[in-house]
C-alpha cells in the first residue's frame, strides 16, 4: 500500500503500545481510579490530546504525503480500541495469522545470530537470549491474544471503514486481497498500480540473501510452524489461543489428534 503513489507508511509509531499498556495494564482501564492520567472517569480529557499526538507527529514526519498514510502497529495493537475511538474516521486493517506461525517467528527472530539480536547488539541493549523455549511459547502466546484480543474489540466497536484480513489469505492470492481490502475500505486505485505495487513486493522478489532462518523475512510460508515447534510449544499455543483458533481458524484448531 505504500508503494502506491502519494502513499507511506509510519512503521510502529508505538503510539497503541504507550497508551493501551498503562490504561489497560497499569490502570486496568477500570472505572473507578480517576487519579490516574489516563483513568476512564476521564477518557474524555486525554483522548483528544491523543488524537492530537498521532495526527501531529503524522504531519511532522510525512508532509508529503497527499494520499494515504497506512499505521502498521502490531507491537501497539493493544491500545487498537483507544486509537481507533480518538480516530473514527480512520479506516481499519485487521491482519490476524495463526497464532503458532506467530510464536515460530517470534522465536526465530530471537535465536542467536537472528537480525533482532544482531540490532540489538548494535544498539548495545540487553539481547533477551531464549533460554527455555516453552517458557517463552507461553508467554508470546499469552501476549498474541492480548493483542488479537483487544484489536478484535477495535474492530467491532469500529463504525467507520474497515476490513479483516487472514494472512494465509493474502500469501494465497495477494492481489485479490489486496482488491477487496481496496474495495472494504472504498479506497480508489488503479488495477495496474495495484498490481505493479503487489508484483514489486512478492517474496519472489525479494533477493536471496536477505531472506530465510534468523532473517527479518523468514519463510512467508503459513503452517510452517509444523516444522518449527514442538510437540509439547504447538500442544501449549493451541491451549493459550484456542479462542482465536476457534474463531478464526476452525479448522485447523487443533492438532492434538494428530501430534
Amino acid at each position: 500500500m505504500e508503494g502506491l503513489e502519494g502513499c507511506a507508511m509510519w512503521n510502529e509509531p508505538l503510539v497503541g503500545n504507550l497508551f493501551g499498556n498503562f490504561h489497560y495494564f497499569r490502570v486496568g482501564g477500570r472505572k473507578t481510579g480517576g487519579q490516574y492520567i489516563l483513568g476512564e472517569p476521564f477518557k474524555e480529557t486525554w483522548l483528544g490530546p491523543m488524537r492530537d499526538l498521532v495526527l501531529g507527529g503524522a504531519a511532522a514526519r510525512f508532509p508529503e504525503v497527499s494520499g494515504y498514510l497506512i499505521i502498521k502497529e502490531p507491537n501497539g495493537s493493544i491500545g487498537a480500541p483507544l486509537l481507533m475511538e480518538a480516530l473514527p474516521e480512520s479506516r481499519m486493517i485487521f491482519l490476524i495469522r495463526d497464532p503458532r506461525d506467530v510464536v515460530a517467528s517470534s522465536m526465530d527472530a530471537r535465536s542467536e545470530g537472528s537480525w533482532l539480536s544482531e540490532r540489538r547488539e548494535a544498539q548495545r541493549s540487553t539481547s533477551k537470549q531464549i533460554r527455555n523455549p516453552n517458557v517463552y511459547v507461553r508467554m508470546r502466546a499469552n501476549s498474541y491474544v492480548q493483542q488479537i484480543e483487544k484489536t478484535w474489540q477495535a474492530y467491532r466497536a469500529h463504525g467507520g471503514r474497515k476490513v479483516m484480513v487472514r494472512y494465509e489469505d493474502l500469501r494465497a492470492d495477494t492481489l485479490q486481497t489486496m482488491k477487496r481490502i481496496y474495495s472494504s475500505l472504498e479506497i480508489p486505485v488503479r488495477a495496474t498500480d495495484l498490481a505493479r505495487s503487489v508484483e514489486k513486493n512478492s517474496w519472489e522478489k525479494i533477493p536471496s540473501e536477505q531472506k530465510g532462518e534468523g532473517k527479518k523475512r523468514r519463510k512467508a510460508k503459513p503452517g510452517g510452524w509444523r516444522e518449527d515447534l514442538t510437540a509439547r510449544q504447538v500442544e501449549i499455543v493451541e491451549d493459550i489461543t484456542a479462542p482465536l483458533l476457534n474463531e478464526f481458524y476452525p479448522h485447523t484448531a487443533t492438532t492434538r489428534g494428530a501430534l
